[in-house]
């Protein structure tokens, strides 16, 4: 007795989805992609990092300036280095640069960030040519000024930078609408985040600053 044959087709069974790397090293195809550390835009044929990620919409790559990751996710660089993730790419770089290199970018990144000063400070005037952010006049070398912190969009971040101000424009200028510096406590704070000033001329700013709260 011969099998009887079903005129229903063959059910195939789904083809498996294709795993990405975690990580591909390549030069950009184009311009239109951001890098995820700076916000700007990674020329085309610049080398980048694609990190592989799985977000809501499936996964996919977030990129970053090969120096960028680098800088902020050196260990993430170490592990692409380590799969060898240009030779992934769909163009593999003819050239990488060496992972000593690129060891050396985070480590003056480290160092900066080791020696940035907190907000807010006091420091001595190092000329005579900067003015005050808030009265416009100019602030006299070797005289102390004091830095605040001023709220800047850069696109879609917000961050914190300093404003140079007299000691006796501070009460005015903290005020601000952008002034993201607090008046709680602000002498104390100022006196934690100064290293440089000698006492005397500290203590002479801080009274000229006055009460804030």
């Amino acid at each position: 007795m011969s099998e009887q044959q079903s005129d229903t087709p063959e059910q195939k069974p789904d083809a498996p989805e294709e795993q990405l790397p975690p990580y591909v090293i390549e030069g950009a195809r184009s311009s239109r992609a951001r890098c995820k550390t700076c916000r700007r835009k990674i020329d085309k044929g610049v080398l980048r990092i694609g990190i592989l990620i799985e977000g809501p919409y499936g996964t996919g790559y977030l990129w970053h300036h090969l120096k960028c990751a680098a800088r902020k996710q050196f260990e993430r660089v170490e592990e692409a280095y380590g799969a060898e993730a240009w030779n992934v790419a769909k163009e593999p770089p003819s050239k990488v640069p060496p992972l000593d290199s690129l060891r050396e970018l985070r480590d003056k990144s480290e160092e900066r960030k080791a020696t940035r000063k907190e907000i807010p400070y006091a420091e001595l005037a190092p000329s005579g040519r900067a003015r005050c952010k808030h009265c416009d006049e100019l602030i006299e070398k070797g005289s102390v000024r004091i830095a605040l912190g001023r709220t800047v969009e850069f696109g879609n971040q917000v961050r914190t930078a300093p404003i140079n101000v007299h000691p006796a424009c501070v009460a005015e200028a903290i005020q601000a609408e952008d002034c993201d510096t607090e008046s709680d406590g602000f002498a104390g704070t100022l006196r934690a985040h100064t290293l440089e000033v000698p006492p005397e001329q500290l203590d002479r700013a801080i009274a000229e600053i006055g009460n804030l709260e």
